[in-house]
């Protein structure tokens, strides 16, 4: 058995606790256990706020960018795959996987490299509609009472 949503989110703030809310209850509901359900929820949350922050911030070539991003989520088996799509300018240094030293001081500037600790695989790409995209997956560790283990 397999489980899996989309949802099409205004870049609002306030989508990225329905996004958080919705995994962590698919994921409680399914018998993930909680301590992965967190990270995975942290890492979601990270990237839901960066496409919020960012996922408008250039004009595609049709004009105006979309005010909405796209969440994925699959759980297959004993992973875990989210997807965050935005219709942004992406990410500079992602293709050669080098960040920016963010000053002690800052506010922010920390999300992507919390996804990239919190999951077991990550990707910073482009869609095919030149927006930036967020991949990354995680092993499933499941409750002793999990309703629905996938395995």
């Amino acid at each position: 058995m397999s489980i899996w949503w989309s949802l099409h989110l205004r870049r609002e703030a306030a989508s990225v606790p329905l996004a958080r809310r919705l995994l962590l209850g698919t994921m409680e509901t399914a018998g993930v256990d909680p301590d992965v359900s967190y990270e995975l929820s942290v890492a979601l949350t990270e990237a839901c706020a960066n496409a919020v922050e960012h996922g408008g911030a250039a004009a595609g070539p049709g004009g105006p960018v979309s005010e909405a991003y796209r969440v994925t989520a699959y759980l297959d088996g004993e992973t875990c795959r989210i997807e965050v799509a935005d219709s942004g300018p992406g990410f500079a240094g992602a293709a050669a996987g080098r960040w920016a030293a963010v000053p002690d001081e800052a506010e922010n500037g920390r999300g992507l490299r919390l996804i990239e600790e919190l999951a077991d695989h990550v990707h910073f790409g482009r869609t095919g509609r030149g927006g930036a995209l967020v991949s990354f997956d995680k092993i499933i560790k499941w409750r002793p009472d999990a309703p629905l283990a996938l395995t």
